[in-house]
């Protein structure tokens, strides 16, 4: 790789040209990095629902035309001034927020939320100079959340990549970059649940199963799958789920239907849906004096959370989260450790393969519901 350092790229990447429409394979030139910017040679990517809400643009700030993809594993094919912690050759996942170690969130350990590069889902361009790394024809095509994924290289500032064991399959370890992160670190560092708990996880999607994983671990007696749709019941099984609830198939609260299938109330809630009827739910149907509820969906702009003051003054506990509260560069390198001990399982998350050549297929299989995660091997 070192007779392309400092020289323009030209490779395949799949480029978002309107909102909601096919995404068209081209070729694209990828400059070379600037300060603390990396170019990384993406390996593999996974599609994840993030990218399908904001290729949809519906309710966003449209940013096209645009390269996708945040879920993936690389190898660091050249580095910008200022890099010292990365080398050509490393094998590191993308993230699309980050850890700049400077600031006071990065400082803090109780936060993971780097005042510097935190997630900008507005923003197309780079940190340094405010413009974008990649091209066709001298026209600008724009980055998405600092990774851009869906280019066979992508350049992306050094503190959103995380230098991982060179060891681990890049085409399952690829899918720690969001979503099973955020789910699994949402029980695992902000819930904690004791062992031999009960946990309620609303939502089964993929978020919700890599927090119910989290439960299993952890060592929780019962984990209860809240779901609307009954389909997925059987899937999570395979993550430790032992029962499930649909609020539909009952005339009462559904925080009433737990607190009387656990004598009171669960133990923990992690609430992955979004909707703030189930965050409301996540929190009252846990047991008062000890309970804790996590919230991990993002709501609606115009949305309000309510309930009763009594809820916070019988003991029962709110937290939110933001990616599990890891710190991409720090504790992301120690999750890929865990699925090497086999702690961890991640093949279960992955349902469907395809080339880059074919990635519309991915879009097609998460939209109709089949897909929790679908891996893209960028070499194809």
């Amino acid at each position: 790789m070192s007779s392309t350092v400092g020289k323009v790229i030209r490779c395949k990447a799949a480029v978002a040209w309107e909102a909601g429409k096919p995404l068209v394979i081209e070729e694209v030139e990828v400059a070379p990095p600037q300060a603390m910017e990396v170019r990384v040679k993406i390996v593999v990517t996974a599609l994840c629902h993030t990218d399908v809400y904001f290729w949809e643009a519906k309710g966003q700030t449209p940013v096209f035309p645009r390269i996708f993809g945040h879920e993936a594993a690389g190898i660091v094919e050249s580095v910008g001034e200022g890099v010292t912690e990365l080398k050509p050759g490393d094998h590191v996942l993308p993230v699309f927020t980050g850890e700049c170690k400077e600031c006071r969130h990065c400082k803090s350990e109780e936060s993971n939320m780097c005042d510097l590069l935190r997630i900008n889902t507005d923003r197309g361009v780079m940190l340094n100079d405010g413009k974008s790394r990649f091209s066709i024809n001298g026209k600008p095509i724009y980055h998405f959340v600092g990774t851009s994924t869906f280019s066979q290289y992508s350049v992306i500032h050094v503190g959103c990549l995380a230098k991982i064991n060179p060891a681990a399959p890049m085409d399952k370890v690829c899918i720690l970059s969001c979503g099973v992160s955020t789910g699994l670190g949402a029980t695992l560092n902000v819930a904690k649940p004791p062992k031999g708990s009960t946990v309620a996880i609303f939502g089964l999607g993929a978020v919700g199963l890599s927090a119910a994983e989290g439960a299993r671990i952890a060592g929780a007696s019962r984990i209860i799958g809240v779901d609307l749709n009954p389909k997925r019941f059987d899937e999570a099984k395979k993550f430790g789920v032992t029962e499930f609830v649909n609020p539909k198939d009952h005339h009462k609260p559904v925080q009433e239907v737990l607190a009387e299938m656990t004598d009171g109330g669960v133990d923990r809630s992690v609430e992955c849906t979004g909707s703030v009827n189930a965050m409301i739910s996540a929190f009252e149907c846990v047991h008062d004096g000890w309970g804790v509820a996590v919230l991990v969906g993002v709501p609606n702009k115009d949305d309000a959370f309510k309930t009763h003051p009594m809820n916070f003054l019988n003991e029962k506990t709110l937290k939110g989260t933001f990616f599990g509260n890891y710190k991409p560069r720090t504790d992301l390198p120690n999750v890929v450790e865990m699925y090497m001990r086999k702690e961890l399982e991640l093949e279960k998350f992955i349902t469907h393969e395809v080339c880059l050549s074919e990635i519309n297929k991915a879009f097609d299989y998460m939209l109709k519901g089949e897909s929790l995660r679908c891996i893209i091997r960028m070499d194809g």
